[in-house]
């Protein structure tokens, strides 16, 4: 069984400017919170720069995610390239871009991710569910205290 190669698109419309949803994705504190809650994780929210994340799965096994920032375009755009291992094992690589788009006081983002899943490892499927779940998350952060 060869590796499998997979494309999502998510759209998802938060009730805030675009800066407030782009800056939700920059600022560590805040992604941390809604991306990486209960793991251990880093960003250096710069061109080149390497955000890690690093967690265990359901069975307790070590997960690491790494991504590097490709392009980061403030309010309009961000493409990473990322890994996510399974101890030393690759589980998938992928090319990830997030569009922000303002539409009136709202703001639509369209994550689109293009991953290689090694076999035996992640599916397609868990990975749009779980960057979903993410995504649905994110909500919380423009939830008024």
């Amino acid at each position: 069984m060869g590796v499998t190669h997979s494309t999502f698109t998510l759209e998802r419309r938060y009730p805030v400017p675009v800066e407030r949803v782009f800056e939700a994705w920059a600022q560590p504190e805040a992604r941390k919170r809604w991306m990486a809650s209960g793991a251990e994780h880093s960003q250096d929210f710069t061109v080149g720069g390497l955000e890690t994340v690093k967690g265990a799965d359901g069975e307790g096994r070590p997960l690491t995610y790494e991504a590097r920032y490709a392009e980061i375009v403030p309010n309009e755009r961000i493409v990473t390239t990322s890994t996510l291992r399974t101890g030393d094992v690759l589980s998938t690589a992928s090319v990830t871009s997030v569009e922000f788009q303002s539409e009136g006081d709202e703001t639509v983002l369209v994550l689109t991710e293009h991953g290689m899943y090694v076999p035996g490892q992640e599916k397609p499927e868990w990975r749009e569910q779980g960057t979903a779940q993410q995504l649905d998350a994110l909500t919380n952060e423009f939830k008024e205290a």
